[in-house]
């Protein structure tokens, strides 16, 4: 066993860029396989992926396991998940749809300690894996180590960007190019890779990184994650474990059987 495991702002906003594992499958042994392949940090996705708090409290330890760090997505506006999963031991929450001040506010009292928010007290699992056994030097750290990341993906969080940035407890921002680009074109076309999203992805780190705050995205492909890093994202995923999966076995069936491609 691997503990205790680092702590992400031990590894951001200093340093390289560091690459995010993507985890959609319920599965804790496959967030394992990405902590073990080498990826930084993972997260699991309970917005959009199968996870949900028990398969999260498994793959927070099998990811542990490897000695790497857990993020999770929790649904859209489910605050009180936000502390369930900090106390469960993951490393910090992205909170989908911050839209508003309002909204980062909500988002960041879940997620710190008073001053700064209103989390409620029961974090065994998250002292084990710190490592840190007695609860007054948890609780010391305890608002620096839970990062909070922040969605902007609609045209309401990029015109609201800085004063989010500017909410006490907001550590970072991520950013789904997917669902951006929906917003930008007013839900006329998905083009995460089109021109009106590239810009708005490098003013997004812009803004982010003079706000002193983490900038980070999903990409859906090792190129993309490469310029996103160009732009000065701090913390990148690359695909997500299903879509790798799929493609990984269409392309050895394709090379075993050519006339498959396409």
């Amino acid at each position: 066993m691997t503990l205790p495991v680092p702590s992400l702002p031990d590894l951001l906003p200093t340093g390289p860029a560091r690459f995010l594992g993507w985890s959609m499958i319920a599965d804790p042994m496959v967030a394992g396989f990405l902590a073990r392949a080498g990826f930084d940090a993972v997260l699991l996705d309970q917005q959009h992926g199968t996870h949900d708090y028990k398969s999260c409290c498994a793959a927070i330890t099998e990811v542990a396991l490897a000695g790497k760090s857990t993020l999770v997505r929790v649904p859209v506006g489910d605050f009180a998940m936000v502390s369930r999963m900090l106390d469960a031991g993951a490393a910090g929450v992205v909170a989908p749809m911050i839209n508003t001040v309002a909204d980062a506010e909500a988002f960041a009292a879940a997620a710190k300690f008073p001053p700064v928010g209103q989390r409620s007290w029961g974090p065994d699992r998250a002292m084990w894996l710190s490592g840190l056994r007695n609860g007054a030097d948890y609780l010391a750290g305890a608002n620096d180590r839970a990062l909070t990341i922040a969605m902007c993906e609609t045209q309401a969080a990029i015109a609201d960007l800085e004063a989010i940035l500017a909410v006490p407890g907001i550590d970072g921002i991520l950013v789904g190019p997917a669902d951006l680009s929906i917003a930008l074109s007013q839900g006329t076309v998905i083009d995460p890779l089109g021109p009106a999203v590239t810009a708005a992805l490098s003013e997004i780190a812009r803004k982010t990184r003079a706000a002193g705050k983490i900038p980070c995205a999903f990409a859906p492909s090792p190129a993309r994650a490469r310029e996103m890093v160009g732009m000065g994202y701090q913390l990148v995923s690359i695909e997500y474990d299903a879509m790798t999966i799929v493609n990984a076995f269409a392309r050895v069936l394709c090379e075993a059987d050519p006339s498959r491609a396409g």
